[in-house]
């Protein structure tokens, strides 16, 4: 029989999931982080109906509880995805710093015409 937490946690995986295929389908996101997270959603599914594997799991990696073995993973999971997001933050900067000179030297070699020039050039 399922606990309340289980059931909770269960309805808060499956409407994850459902989001992940959801954008996979719109084409938000690409395939392969698709199948990342559901990948992740999965393993939380796992650990969430048969709580006994990630007991199992920490005495294989020789941690003492389950919960501690999710949490030292978690952990590592999220600074990967921390550093991610920070590369992909100095690469969008770089990138607009890169296309803000190249619209300001194009300005600078075509300077808009204000309008009293453009009333007298008519």
């Amino acid at each position: 029989m399922l606990t309340a937490i289980q059931i909770v946690l269960l309805a808060l995986v499956l409407f994850f999931i459902s989001r992940v295929v959801l954008r996979a389908r719109e084409k938000v996101i690409p395939a392969k982080t698709a199948v990342f997270w559901i990948v992740i959603w999965l393993a939380a599914l796992i650990g969430i109906l048969l709580p006994k594997t990630t007991t199992q799991l920490a005495g294989i990696f020789g941690v003492g509880r389950g919960v501690d073995i999710i949490v030292y993973v978690s952990l590592v999971l999220l600074f990967y995805l921390v550093f991610r997001v920070y590369v992909m933050i100095e690469d969008l900067r770089r990138d607009i710093t890169s296309l803000v000179r190249q619209i300001a030297l194009q300005n600078a070699s075509n300077p808009p015409k204000s309008t009293a020039q453009k009333k007298s050039s008519k």
